[in-house]
């Protein structure tokens, strides 16, 4: 039997608050059935470990994020069932010699999720200072789909031009900015919203939020007035 041919979706999660939309962009990939390369940042591990207590290590990656997909947007343990973890691989944030750092290595693109600033930054002056900028500049070199969802505010003008920069290179600039309209009652509604649109931009089919159909009102719950 011809073994099938494994071609992932590179997810980098920098330093920026926001653990919660990385989780829901890997949850959606593995439910789409795609396959993960991750890289987790060290900057990300105090932000993860500050929004969830989960300690992201290494040597235990595979429980460590099993404990994190299983989390909801509040922090409560057991919400999501964990998916197989298979189809991902792991990549630590200071290996320059990962698969992924060369452009030789087949990936369907890479998604940063958050962006920091930093990051941002990093990216757009191509810099490599860590596996997670070497892989964002090989993809755009290599023309494959880099979606940086940054997450921070307000901006400045030196970010304002940086992100500018991306887009010029061919990067979807994708703010972490949740919409109201899919009628959201809770906090992993508008977190799965930025999780979808991520998606949409990678051209990976979900369901993880409403979309819009041109019907004023759709989401509002039957009876409920717009006064």
């Amino acid at each position: 039997m011809t073994e099938r041919k494994r071609t992932p979706w590179v997810v980098g999660v920098s330093g920026a608050s926001g653990t919660p939309y990385a989780a829901a962009v890997i949850r959606g990939l593995l439910a789409g059935g795609e396959d993960v390369d991750l890289v987790v940042s060290r900057a990300s591990r105090l932000t993860l470990l500050d929004e969830t207590g989960i300690a992201f290590r290494d040597a235990h990656w595979r429980d460590d994020l099993a404990e994190w997909l299983g989390r909801g947007a509040d922090g409560k343990p057991g919400t999501f069932r964990v998916p197989d973890l298979d189809a991902v691989r792991y990549w630590g944030a200071g290996d320059l010699a990962a698969g992924p750092s060369s452009g030789s290595y087949p990936v369907k693109g890479m998604l940063i999720v958050p962006a920091s600033t930093a990051c941002v930054a990093g990216v757009a002056l191509g810099l490599s200072k860590d596996l997670l900028q070497r892989v964002a500049s090989v993809t755009l070199k290599e023309r494959r789909r880099l979606v940086v969802a940054v997450r921070e505010t307000p901006l400045n003008g030196q970010t304002l031009r940086h992100l500018v920069a991306l887009d010029e290179a061919g990067a979807v600039v994708l703010p972490a900015s949740p919409a109201f309209y899919a009628g959201a009652t809770h906090i992993q509604d508008l977190v799965d919203f930025v999780a979808g649109r991520v998606l949409d931009a990678a051209g990976v089919p979900h369901r993880l939020y409403r979309r819009w159909e041109g019907e004023l009102g759709a989401a509002r719950p039957r009876g409920q007035s717009g006064d």
